[in-house]
């Protein structure tokens, strides 16, 4: 049942589309907005969202007649709005503050939970055994959650300097990925 291979494939595979230090900038941007992370609220939304869509996922986009394409583009826009946010050191996500939702919108999802995750997660549970895909979605949880939790003393490390470079440079980043999901889905 439980394959150390399998694990690590499926750990692998969420580890590189999650992709949680490519999105330290941006959790430092949140992180500077609202005041704080809310690690295990983020961590626990995202796992939530990562279980249901591995159960559910197909049957969630049929039912609101919803293809892979339209959902990616969805996505692609967000991304491609948060990298924008980041090079032109502007505020699009304009949030409550008495609200402090970041770190379920734009943190746990689109960013740790999104699309790109969501359509990983079908395909995973299609190659490999239910058990081992959600072991590899309970290590990646783990390392998100330290990753979040650990923001302000990464933020530290960093200094203004090394955290504006690191945003821009993440930035066009995002930006490219988001054209690439417009491409590959229009």
């Amino acid at each position: 049942m439980f394959s150390l291979k399998e694990i690590f494939s499926v750990t692998l595979t969420l580890f590189a589309v999650i992709d949680i230090l490519g999105s330290i900038p941006i959790i430092i941007q949140i992180r500077q907005r609202e005041g704080k992370i809310h690690s295990e609220k983020a961590t626990l939304v995202a796992g939530v969202l990562m279980v249901v869509f591995l159960f559910l996922g197909q049957s969630i986009l049929s039912l609101f007649g919803v293809d892979y394409q339209s959902f990616a583009l969805a996505g692609a826009i967000i991304i491609f709005l948060i990298g924008m946010e980041m090079i032109l050191g502007i505020e699009l996500f304009r949030n409550d503050p008495t609200t402090r939702t970041g770190s379920i919108v734009p943190l746990a999802f689109p960013i740790i939970v999104g699309a790109g995750t969501m359509t990983t997660l079908l395909s995973l549970r299609a190659a490999y055994s239910l058990p081992n895909v959600l072991v590899g979605i309970g290590l990646n949880l783990v390392f998100v959650f330290i990753v979040l939790k650990s923001s302000a003393w990464i933020e530290r490390k960093l200094g203004k300097a090394g955290e504006d470079i690191l945003r821009r440079v993440f930035g066009v980043i995002l930006l490219a990925i988001a054209i690439k999901l417009f491409k590959s889905n229009f």
